[in-house]
């Protein structure tokens, strides 16, 4: 049953809540707030909304830029991070019109639900299912400069390899040798246990955390297969919490892909599967790796338009430093079984036909996840409507690992882009997909593209420290 503005009042009242804050989503997937005495709520709030400005996030013109947005009350959790009791709710951006309010069409939530709906229209199923593993570092210290005499990063972690020599108590890990190792070498297992607690607390139930690969504190946590839409929101506050959590202890976190040369990069991998009247959409017995034939017209779609996905799913310059050979990141379009080089890996743990699925291992979390899962869905959908399918276009099964092949079998496979103006090229190129049932608005892509280019040339101006070392002296 859905909350309703009563329910809220009464949950303000019984907890003491001062503040209510009111979070919304911006263009690049970054949470921005409002907050109102919670004195102020009412079911005027959730007719009339709060007014903000769009432009400001991305969305609209100057000259347009008046919106609202109304709060989606089944979000409403309290936020643990705040010393004044606080309840956090997210919602929807609406543009203001008469005689009712409509919704943004380019406001990522938004968005999701068109791409749920558009899917139930096509009549390929009613509910998409979502699992993202987040991989992250958590560092002790983090600074930078980009400033006209001084252009440098530096980070730092103690369990790390390169503080052998001085961090003192022997609790170091060799370089690319931390997967899953235990404590006293795991320095962060109780700071990853307590983010898990909180997600659960906020209705987030969670898989399993680990260390991952990298021996600089980097770390995994994978929440259970959760709704699309809810999904989306589950990972913005996933997000919220381990940057919480980790600034409480004292420390730094971060989702962007390659923080430092040589060493693992961390990736979003998405896990998927379709439902339909409670059946599996993707489940096969006689199947390759026991999936359908939707499901592999579904990767079939991910697979044509997987160059314009990567502007959305990496939608950073930095996700292009992690789509490299030789960390287990992905850059060969192919899918396969139990293979962690194909772009597309189907887990051969995912025995029971409601669990049958598969894996997009490019993605990361610098994208907008509200983007990124709707539009790995319009591919998807593609692909059903269209019996794309993979094998007969040769992208697979890659039942081999294709990090080892020679050069002469590496030339015969496509790549997947290795910059972003390489991914907002094939963006431009290919969005009609996109498009398909109004999900994401023409204008929004174009903005987005137009961001991204920019985006990119500012970053190819500024000297790289690298540059000094490559060519200083010459």
């Amino acid at each position: 049953m859905k909350r309703t503005a009563a329910d809220i009042i009464k949950l303000i009242e019984e907890n003491d809540i001062k503040m209510v804050d009111f979070k919304v989503v911006d263009i690049n997937g970054q949470f921005r707030h409002v907050t109102i005495p919670a004195s102020q709520f009412n079911e005027d709030t959730m007719r009339d909304g709060i007014g903000f400005d769009a432009s400001n996030y991305g969305y609209a013109v100057v000259e347009k830029s008046d919106m609202v947005f109304i709060p989606d009350l089944d979000t409403a959790v309290i936020d643990p991070y705040c010393e004044v009791p606080t309840l956090s709710i997210t919602g929807n951006a609406m543009i203001i019109d008469y005689p009712n309010n409509r919704p943004l069409d380019q406001y990522p939530r938004n968005i999701v639900k068109a791409a749920t709906q558009y899917m139930k229209d096509c009549g390929v199923a009613d509910t998409m299912y979502i699992l993202p593993e987040f991989e992250f570092y958590l560092f002790d210290q983090v600074g930078w400069a980009v400033q006209a005499n001084e252009v440098s990063a530096f980070v730092d972690t103690d369990q790390s390899y390169w503080n052998s020599a001085t961090q003192g108590k022997g609790c170091v890990v060799p370089h690319q040798k931390a997967y899953h190792v235990a404590k006293p070498f795991d320095t962060s297992y109780d700071i990853r246990s307590e983010m898990c607690l909180l997600m659960k607390e906020m209705g987030i139930e969670i898989n399993y955390q680990h260390p991952e690969v990298a021996a600089s504190g980097q770390f995994e946590i994978e929440p259970q297969l959760g709704e699309m839409t809810k999904m989306a929101d589950a990972s913005m506050m996933i997000k919220y919490i381990i940057h919480n959590v980790a600034m409480k202890h004292g420390k730094t976190a971060t989702f962007m892909p390659k923080p430092i040369y040589g060493e693992a990069g961390s990736g979003m991998h998405v896990h998927m599967l379709l439902m339909k009247d409670g059946q599996p959409v993707f489940s096969d017995d006689n199947g390759y790796s026991n999936l359908s034939k939707e499901a592999h017209y579904f990767m079939g779609g991910l697979l044509k338009h997987i160059s314009s996905l990567c502007a959305i799913t990496n939608p950073s310059t930095n996700s292009f430093k992690r789509l490299v050979p030789g960390f287990e990141a992905p850059v060969t379009v192919g899918y396969a079984t139990s293979n962690r080089s194909a772009v597309i890996r189907i887990p051969a743990y995912a025995k029971s036909p409601e669990k049958r699925r598969f894996e997009l291992r490019n993605p990361d979390a610098t994208c907008n996840p509200y983007f990124c899962y709707a539009a790995i869905l319009m591919a998807g959908l593609d692909g059903i409507k269209n019996k794309i399918d993979p094998h007969e276009n040769g992208w697979g099964p890659y039942d081999m690992n294709l990090f080892h092949l020679s050069d002469e079998e590496k030339a015969k496979l496509k790549g997947l882009p290795t910059s972003l103006e390489q991914a907002l090229d094939a963006l431009e190129a290919d969005h009609d997909y996109l498009l398909a049932g109004d999900v994401f608005p023409e204008e929004l892509i174009t903005n987005f593209i137009k961001t991204k280019r920019a985006e990119c040339s500012e970053l190819s101006k500024i000297p790289h420290p690298a540059e000094f070392d490559k060519y200083y002296n010459l």
